[in-house]
């Protein structure tokens, strides 16, 4: 059971193909890792193996996933499985009908084992709520997992699962794939289809997945695809698998790093990780200059446009149960509610510029890469650092400004770690491709992931502390 655990998404996939393991071995196998490792650690606090199974009894055949299980985050509805959002309004809540995306994994062959935890509707850096409680970072379960796709990383770095999913609005996702030592994909938006709502038109917060390899994730991104008539952003799925180009690793000719994007501190034991990296994929044989574009306007406008996207998305639970609201989320309607009309009309424009930088920088590289987050793994009672190498931090999403700048552009992103710093504690960085250029993304960031060789040391078992 435990060397099932260990096996890679695409491996234990190859092997139901086969019919060398069943799902059901898959299911019971991740069952017995969940129950060794999860009291310590709290990422899966939703478990649904009976629905599970049932899937598996009528599963349909040649599916991409195959009946591989998976974990969904808790801000994914699922039919028949309790759904909290990590907010006590939903503490109770049981959907009758699962969110589009779920929909499409399990028509692919996914089967959901449970639900990943997160914070409170997604909102911040590090994965705790009043429903659930805590996430604890597997390499040290005194620190955070990051937030708030914390619980599917800590799941896919213990072995819980083989894949994840994941959603990202200001580093949702690859905070804590750099703080779990896992890998993470923000797609271009409408890559992966999502169910209608309050704010369809959305192009910030994107759903994607999350896995131990490139080449994992590039599996599950292909399961996600495609065209959906009820997501209005939605896009075909290309003709070609994302698989394929993570299964063909190149070092694209023209790279370019920044230790800070010129907006953010950063201490110094992730500039160190970070540096030693870069200086392995330049004596690998890649040409990397030190350049960034100019996104000095990203973290007003990202402030402005969050805000405005919290009151559309979550205003009205505002009015009826404030006091059932963590703090931020309050204050981050409060805010939204807050902004005139002028200032949310420099913000647009503000992302336009931010994004015209971008493409115009993209042009001279194929890749930028900068550090996924600019502090490693916090203590968990911790709720967010309140200062970046000695730099106030004023609110709950600044010390997040290396990734929510990167939001505003629209690119593609893969997250992935790049090693340890002194306390053991993984570092991570995020590779920034061209607006829909996943296939040349992904084959760089499997390179870059060959050259590091970082996914050896997954999965972690079992968890530490002190």
């Amino acid at each position: 059971m435990a060397e099932l655990c260990d096996l890679g998404a695409r491996e234990a996939v190859a092997l139901l193909r086969k019919g060398d393991v069943r799902p059901a071995e898959l299911i019971e196998a991740a069952l017995a890792r969940i129950d060794e490792t999860d009291a310590a650690l709290n990422a899966m606090p939703t478990l649904c193996p009976e629905r599970a199974l049932e899937h598996a009894s009528r599963l349909p055949a040649d599916t991409p996933l195959a009946g591989l299980p998976i974990a969904v985050k808790d801000l994914n509805d699922v039919a028949g499985v309790r759904t909290t959002y990590g907010s006590p309004i939903y503490a109770d809540f049981v959907p009758e009908q699962s969110d589009l995306m779920v929909e499409r994994l399990e028509s692919r062959g996914a089967l959901v084992i449970g639900k990943s935890n997160s914070p409170e509707f997604g909102a911040g850096g590090n994965t705790f709520n009043e429903v659930f409680g805590e996430t604890r970072n597997p390499w040290d379960v005194l620190r955070t997992c990051g937030g708030s796709s914390g619980g599917s990383a800590v799941a896919l770095a213990v072995g819980q699962v083989w894949l994840a999913t994941g959603s990202d609005l200001g580093g949702s996702l690859r905070t804590p794939a750099g703080f779990c030592g896992v890998v993470g994909i923000r797609p271009s938006p409408g890559r992966v289809a999502r169910s209608p709502g309050e704010l369809p038109f959305d192009t910030l917060s994107v759903e994607g997945p999350m896995g131990r390899t490139v080449g994992d994730a590039a599996l599950m991104l292909d399961a996600m695809s495609g065209r959906d008539p009820r997501d209005p952003l939605s896009l075909e799925a290309p003709a070609e698998p994302f698989l394929a180009s993570a299964e063909a690793p190149s070092l694209p000719p023209r790279i370019a790093w920044s230790t800070d994007l010129g907006i953010t501190p950063v201490d110094p034991d992730v500039r160190a990780v970070c540096a030693s990296a870069i200086e392995r994929l330049t004596a690998a044989g890649a040409r990397i200059d030190e350049a960034h574009p100019d996104l000095s306007p990203a973290p007003e406008a990202f402030h402005v446009l969050r805000g405005a996207g919290f009151v559309a998305g979550l205003g009205p639970l505002l009015d009826e149960h404030p006091e059932l609201l963590k703090p931020d989320v309050v204050w981050n309607i409060e805010a939204g509610l807050a902004m005139p009309g002028d200032r949310l009309g420099a913000a647009e424009r503000a992302r336009g510029a931010v994004h015209a930088a971008m493409i115009a920088f993209l042009e001279t590289y194929d890749v930028l890469i900068c550090p996924s987050a600019c502090v490693a793994p916090f203590p968990v009672e911790t709720r967010w650092p309140r200062e970046v190498d000695g730099v106030p931090q004023e609110t709950y999403i600044d010390w997040l400004r290396i990734v929510s700048a990167i939001t505003l552009t629209g690119c593609p992103v893969v997250a992935l770690p790049c090693g340890l710093n002194d306390d053991g504690l993984p570092i991570g960085i995020q590779l920034v491709g061209r607006p829909g250029g996943e296939h040349a993304l992904l084959s760089a960031a499997a390179a870059v992931e060959e050259i590091l060789g970082f996914v050896e040391m997954l999965p972690v078992r079992p968890p530490r502390s002190g």
